[in-house]
């Protein structure tokens, strides 16, 4: 699928979702096509799966805007946004910049409020860890958009599964993008899954109100009778089944390492008995 972003004039991105749509990637995941208007020169950020259709959907997105690769960004780690690095890296021949050294190709790693620039298109590095250790968020702030990778998504909530996703860091990174958004920098999301986000405001709220529901539901089942992350997800969850198990125990255990981190003892004892 491939659309352009409809909101701020002149519009500056246009997506290219894969094909490799789930109960944890939606509808696929979305590559990004930010240019300046006739502008020769763009950059791609999160490359996708390993699926070679995927790649040639980017690089014909990419010639149908007249453009070059110039840059290519990577939010996250994660494989259904990396897979297709180093096949793109190879057929555009663009250095590829993520914050883990590991992800770049040909140059250095991204830096923290470092302003990025091509062709008159304008972007900013905002660290946002919780997701992963490595997330990044880009500011595209003449088309007041925000490109979240899997930090937002464009509908539901993200997963934060432990040991690579910690909630502290998260609920930090979404008062972080909520301050760009309450300035009135930001309107729109563009996500790393689902549809673009015309109300970012609300979202962040939105989102923040459901992390910290689900915060005080675990809470209360601990208090009441859960002594094992097994506990807390029967209770909180009921039956994930089979594809979904180990993912939810992971939510949890990301869960109560953050009420361990406040003082909550309980939690603390619970995520010391695994899944027992």
């Amino acid at each position: 699928m491939i659309e352009s972003v409809e909101g701020l004039e002149p519009q500056r991105a246009r997506v290219v979702t894969a094909s490799n749509h789930g109960v944890l990637t939606l509808a696929g995941t979305n590559t990004w096509v930010l240019l300046e208007p006739d502008a020769g020169r763009c950059i791609v950020v999160d490359p996708g799966p390993d699926d070679s259709a995927h790649v040639e959907a980017i690089l014909a997105e990419v010639e149908r805007s007249r453009c070059e690769v110039a840059l290519i960004l990577v939010t996250h780690h994660h494989a259904d946004h990396t897979g297709a690095v180093d096949a793109l890296h190879e057929r555009a021949q663009a250095p590829v910049r993520a914050l883990d050294p590991a992800w770049c190709r040909g140059t250095v790693p991204l830096v923290d409020r470092e302003k990025i620039e091509v062709d008159g298109l304008h972007l900013q590095v905002i660290e946002t860890p919780g997701h992963t250790d490595d997330s990044v968020t880009f500011f595209l702030p003449r088309d007041g958009a925000l490109v979240t990778g899997d930090t937002i998504l464009g509908e539901g909530s993200s997963l934060i599964a432990w040991p690579d996703g910690h909630l502290g860091p998260y609920l930090e990174s979404l008062q972080r993008l909520r301050d760009i958004a309450a300035a009135g920098l930001s309107l729109a999301l563009l996500p790393g899954h689902g549809p673009r986000v015309l109300w970012g405001l609300d979202a962040i709220d939105a989102l923040i109100a459901h992390r910290m529901k689900r915060l005080e539901q675990v809470a209360t089942v601990l208090d009441v009778a859960a002594s094992s992350v097994g506990d807390v997800v029967d209770a909180v969850y009921g039956q994930p089944g089979p594809a979904l198990h180990e993912v939810v125990v992971a939510q949890v255990k990301a869960q109560l390492e953050y009420l361990a981190a406040t003082g909550n003892t309980r939690a603390a004892d619970a995520l010391q008995h695994g899944s027992q």
